[in-house]
């Protein structure tokens, strides 16, 4: 028997507004996702040999700082909170009122992260200074670089970090149109720009790079920098025609006195917080891989999450993009079995598409990586591809609970309980970083023990706000969740087996074919992979691959009509 009572009108008519919203966003996503993965490789290949590994590990910290900032302030708090209290005021006050609301927002922010920008760039010794502390004092007695060289990497961080921290400024801007966007129900193209962003980067980073350096050296990445600020340029941009047609109307409002403005940032520093588990986690993991004994520990960390973030982008961040919305107009007049039924579909529904993902990027890590960033300068370097596929395997056993995170923690923005993952998440902060300190300072082990961590630290948090969501809303379909769950590791289960068959059998000479024939393999490995994991998913009758797999059917269906 089930623990709450049949799903309701209402219930049901959002679960089929987020399917169908979730399909546009995912495709959006996918295509931002690939094109950031693009980049990578296309770096990763230009800059990965023994040569210049080095100054590739510059780039990745020196980035780690603006980019960790957008996932905390823009990606982050800042659009989860401005969501909620943006969707609340909609439907209370009118769609006036919520605009009002926005350009008031639009300009402290502006103003706002203007002045962080400059201090950023001000501070960047500083902040290197910290981030990068074992390229000032190595700990790891097997560091052969000389203080010249540690010096020369500190000394080039700077500058590029210089060149990238008013990025924030450009994504900040960009994820509250975003989440204004995302709350009139506007999805793909706020998913869209950052497939912008990669395509801008990409192409004036490359351009500017060849610019300084027809061959690709050092001196090329600062091209790569630049890219970075254009992207973020564009991507805000792209977004801004969208938004003048649902209704906003730009000019700058300092009334900051606002009760909205107000209640947003009262829930947005809890957010800051409580959202920050996983960016501390990876920023603490780029401080304690420069204590790691050579040069690509960042890079490889680098790598492997970014591959991670693929899926995590897809399913987890898809998710909660058009979860929240819903889940903000169910929690207005209190907590409801509405409320529950749609945050219990959406953690399965996460469930679903990141279990084979997880599973997937674990047992085929060393032929996905060889094949992704073992190509180019980078195939002369042999740490590279086993370098990033164990930090890849760690970061995958985390990547059901960062799924689960993404819609978990802003329900709890939703019901007003903003404190309660802000403190599970300092609890997490400081398990990751004791054993950071445990794993790399005291026992010396390598990078990839610092994933580990990373992944350690999303399943405790994840467990500890379920049972707390639990404890303050009520049951939310806890039987079934348990049925989900079980359903799918028995189709994982069967996954898995077709990943070992086959490192045993088609990929057991992967190293003997070229890049083509690699990729046949690959795919045909992920292919039969994905084929048997939802094949057995259907035959246990799980609910959520028929809700999942009708969704797709209804937009084929349209597709066909409108042809």
């Amino acid at each position: 028997m089930s623990d709450t009572p049949a799903a309701t009108p209402t219930a049901k008519t959002e679960a089929k507004g987020t399917a169908r919203a979730l399909g546009l966003v995912s495709i959006a996503i996918l295509c931002s996702r690939v094109l950031g993965l693009v980049r990578e490789i296309a770096i990763s290949s230009l800059f990965a040999d023994k040569a210049n590994l080095r100054w590739l590990d510059c780039f990745n910290m020196a980035f780690r700082v603006p980019n960790m900032l957008r996932d905390l302030f823009a990606e982050g708090a800042l659009s989860t909170a401005f969501v909620t209290v943006f969707t609340k005021k909609a439907t209370t006050d009118g769609d006036e009122a919520a605009w009002s609301l926005a350009r008031k927002f639009v300009s402290l922010t502006t103003i706002w992260m203007t002045f962080v920008s400059l201090l950023g760039v001000i501070l960047s010794p500083w902040i290197i200074w910290l981030m990068a502390s074992g390229w000032r004092h190595p700990t790891d007695p097997k560091d052969m670089l000389s203080p010249e060289e540690l010096q020369a990497k500190l000394e080039f961080t700077i500058m590029l970090t210089r060149i990238m921290f008013p990025f924030i400024l450009l994504v900040s801007l960009a994820a509250l149109v975003m989440g204004m966007l995302n709350a009139r129900k506007v999805f793909f193209m706020p998913a869209m720009a950052s497939t912008f962003f990669n395509v801008a980067s990409m192409a004036v980073g490359g351009g500017v790079g060849w610019w300084l350096d027809p061959h690709f050296g050092k001196t090329a990445i600062i091209g790569f920098a630049v890219g970075v600020l254009v992207g973020g340029l564009v991507q805000l941009g792209v977004q801004l025609p969208a938004l003048k047609k649902v209704g906003f109307k730009f000019g700058l409002d300092l009334g900051w006195k606002d009760p909205g403005v107000k209640h947003t940032l009262h829930l947005m520093w809890p957010a800051v917080i409580s959202g920050s588990v996983v960016q501390v986690n990876v920023m603490l993991n780029s401080i304690f891989a420069s204590h790691v004994a050579g040069d690509g520990p960042v890079t490889w960390l680098n790598n492997a999450f970014r591959l991670m973030q693929l899926p995590l982008g897809l399913f987890g961040v898809g998710l909660a993009t058009v979860s929240l919305p819903s889940l903000a107009r169910m929690a207005a007049n209190g907590i409801s079995d509405d409320f529950r039924q749609t945050l219990s579909k959406a953690i399965r529904m996460g469930a679903l598409l990141s279990i084979p993902s997880a599973v997937g990027l674990a047992m085929l890590a060393e032929p996905i990586m060889s094949l992704l960033y073992g190509n180019g300068r980078a195939a002369t370097n042999p740490l590279h591809v086993p370098g990033c596929a164990t930090a890849l395997q760690m970061y995958a056993i985390g990547l059901v609970f960062y799924s689960g995170l993404k819609v978990l923690q802003p329900a709890f923005y939703a019901i007003d309980k903003r404190f309660i993952p802000m403190i599970v998440s300092v609890v997490c902060v400081f398990f990751s970083a004791g054993l950071n300190y445990l794993f790399v300072i005291v026992w010396h082990l390598d990078h990839r023990y610092l994933a580990l961590s990373t992944s350690l630290s999303a399943a405790l948090n994840f467990g500890s706000l379920f049972f707390a969501m639990r404890h303050h809303a009520g049951r939310f379909d806890g039987r079934k969740l348990l049925v989900t769950f079980g359903k799918l590791a028995i189709a994982a289960s069967c996954m898995a087996a077709v990943c070992w068959t086959s490192q045993l059998t088609v990929l057991a000479h992967w190293q003997s074919h070229g890049v083509i024939v690699r990729a046949i393999l690959l795919g045909l490995t992920i292919g039969v992979a994905a084929v048997v994991y939802f094949g057995a998913s259907a035959a246990l009758k799980n609910e959520e691959l028929g809700d999942f797999t009708g969704s797709l059917k209804r937009k084929l269906g349209r597709g066909k009509k409108s042809a």
